[in-house]
């Protein structure tokens, strides 16, 4: 299988970028945090995540949306009072970021066409 996602701590800004390319399942997104979180990637100081969807598609069933929040809910300490900023452009894209937000307890998450409105967003819930 090949890796589809690489990650980015901007150590100016903590927020943690994930780049994700090409076609994109349910289990590449489990996948990618579990390997992210095995491995440590994810600093201390993370504020907030970019999740860079533009030069990828999403191919989710819209019936399995509730598993993304289910998993970000087993995984407080990474993801409690942390904001998610999706990145997408392709209208396709953007149902199941859309359904996700709905389902959001201890973190939020929202779509973004923009990085800096991503940033923006995410920096408002800055903890200093």
């Amino acid at each position: 299988m090949t890796k589809n996602y690489a990650y980015y701590f901007d150590p100016e800004t903590c927020i943690m970028y994930k780049f994700y390319y090409g076609d994109i399942r349910l289990d590449d997104i489990i996948t990618s945090w579990d390997y992210a979180i095995e491995s440590k990637i994810i600093p201390q100081e993370t504020i907030g995540f970019v999740l860079e969807y533009r030069k990828a598609h999403l191919r989710i069933p819209v019936s399995h949306y509730k598993l993304i929040p289910a998993y970000y809910q087993k995984h407080p300490e990474i993801f409690n009072g942390k904001r998610v900023a999706i990145l997408t452009t392709n209208p396709k894209d953007i149902v199941i970021p859309l359904l996700v937000e709905t389902e959001d307890q201890g973190y939020q998450s929202k779509p973004f066409s923009t990085e800096e409105a991503a940033i923006k967003w995410i920096k408002r819930n800055e903890k200093y």
